[in-house]
């Protein structure tokens, strides 16, 4: 089963504001990430999780209805991240109405671009929410950052401390916590429920061999969650370019990363180690609808 862990909808560049160079949300294709558009690009995963984002330091929006109501529509197929603000006021009271009537299941936080330090007093108690609702919270980041977004709240660091204050919580980095890859991974060793996904490797042979491998010798690949960064990618060309990922190594003394480690990248069960699995029903035919 092939799970896609990252991927966004959005109709409008003005729904990103200042961070339409984001590049964890922006892409780098001309493909709009509609709903419509999602749907085919998702094939052929099973499940999807579908990420929002809002910002009040950068004017942006992804609204939750919307990914809400997309969501909805898929039921057997996909899940969606609510997008919360954890400087804005009211957003232990959002989260908890998202969580019990939109059905949301995890959140999407980003602390450059929103300007929180991870272990800012108000997200502490944020996270402490997230785990009494089972709610995975997901960190974005990307090779691209707004100019007024804080480089240096991307940290690994500072998820370290949010991971020992609470050891149960699921937290999962995106683009292998990109710059500061070695630091994730150290942070994967250390922590059971610390995760990261692949997003924005599969255009990057050079960066992906290096990231997987360094994975893979720090005993951490199994960590790490097939994402396609769609709109970036679409699942096909996410998987593709991970099975080819070897194709650097060819006429070099390079080692290559073993096959089946970039099929357990494809086909991890994603859900479990993210404790989603009851949160959504499989139908008989969802290999021909996803």
């Amino acid at each position: 089963m092939i799970v896609d862990c990252h991927s966004h909808i959005w109709t409008s560049r003005s729904q990103l504001g200042r961070a339409d160079v984001f590049s964890c949300l922006a892409g780098q294709g001309s493909t709009l990430p509609t709903p419509e558009a999602h749907q085919e690009a998702s094939r052929p995963a099973e499940v999807v999780l579908v990420l929002g984002f809002v910002s009040s330091h950068c004017q942006a929006e992804i609204s939750n209805q919307m990914i809400s109501s997309y969501v909805s529509s898929r039921r057997s197929q996909a899940l969606g991240f609510a997008g919360i603000d954890p400087v804005q006021k009211g957003s232990l009271k959002k989260l908890r109405q998202l969580h019990s009537e939109d059905g949301f299941v995890g959140i999407t936080l980003s602390p450059a671009c929103q300007c929180f330090h991870p272990c800012d007093t108000r997200v502490m108690k944020l996270y402490e929410q997230a785990l009494e609702l089972s709610m995975p919270v997901y960190f974005l980041h990307g090779e691209s950052l707004p100019s007024s977004g804080v480089m240096e709240y991307t940290r690994p660091e500072g998820l370290d401390e949010v991971a020992r204050t609470f050891p149960d919580l699921k937290i999962v980095l995106s683009h292998l916590g990109y710059p500061w890859t070695e630091q994730t991974i150290s942070l994967l060793a250390k922590h059971e429920n610390v995760f990261a996904d692949v997003a924005g490797l599969t255009n990057k042979p050079w960066q992906a061999y290096r990231s997987l491998t360094l994975a893979y010798e720090y005993g951490v690949i199994e960590k790490l969650l097939f994402a396609s960064d769609f709109p970036s990618h679409t699942v096909k060309t996410a998987v593709e370019s991970l099975y080819n990922l070897n194709k650097v190594t060819l006429d070099s003394v390079l080692p290559a990363v073993p096959r089946e480690q970039l099929r357990g990248i494809v086909e991890r069960d994603s859900l479990s180690l993210l404790g989603l699995t009851e949160k959504i029903t499989f139908s008989d035919d969802i290999g021909n609808n996803a």
